[in-house]
């Protein structure tokens, strides 16, 4: 049977083939914005596990690219596709995880120079602990330019501008 361009299926099949064509032809960052959390972009989040693998693109089909070996550490997803979250760590380098290797339990980390935890938020406040680069923490809640934040066991004060994990303006409760 030939189907005429007058005849309806005609008009259906060319609506099908409208709908369908985007769909085919979508792309991993295309598609991010209809398909992932609905959560803001960029935003921050922590390791979920000791082993996290770190794919070429969205998906198990991507060869790992490297493995990330510490917990509750820091990273910024900066895109997503479906169940998959493209991530930046505090050096820059970038991949795909899947979601469930991820949490938004809020740490920092220190990126590059020793930084001051202090007693109160105040640049003249007691200093409780001196935090090396490479340090990892907790945390709590931010306001204004300071952070209170959780190391080990200690407590204290940080100011968002020495550590890596939150943003400028973000306040956290």
């Amino acid at each position: 049977m030939r189907i005429r361009p007058s005849h309806p299926l005609w008009a259906a099949c060319i609506v099908l083939v409208a709908l369908a064509g985007p769909a085919l032809g979508a792309d991993p960052q295309g598609s991010a914005q209809r398909k992932g959390s609905g959560l803001p972009i960029p935003r921050f989040a922590s390791l979920r596990s000791d082993e996290v693998n770190v794919r070429t693109g969205p998906g198990t089909r991507y060869p790992v690219d490297w493995v990330f070996k510490r917990k509750t550490m820091p990273v910024e997803i900066v895109a997503e596709y479906e169940n998959w979250r493209k991530i930046r760590d505090w050096q820059g380098a970038s991949g795909w995880v899947h979601q469930s290797l991820l949490t938004g339990k809020r740490s920092f980390i220190i990126a590059t120079k020793a930084a001051s935890l202090h007693k109160t938020p105040a640049a003249a406040a007691e200093v409780i602990a001196k935090l090396e680069p490479e340090v990892m923490g907790e945390i709590r809640s931010c306001s204004g330019q300071w952070c209170r934040v959780k190391v080990s066991s200690i407590s204290g004060w940080l100011e968002r501008t020495d550590m890596w994990g939150v943003y400028k303006s973000e306040s956290i409760n």
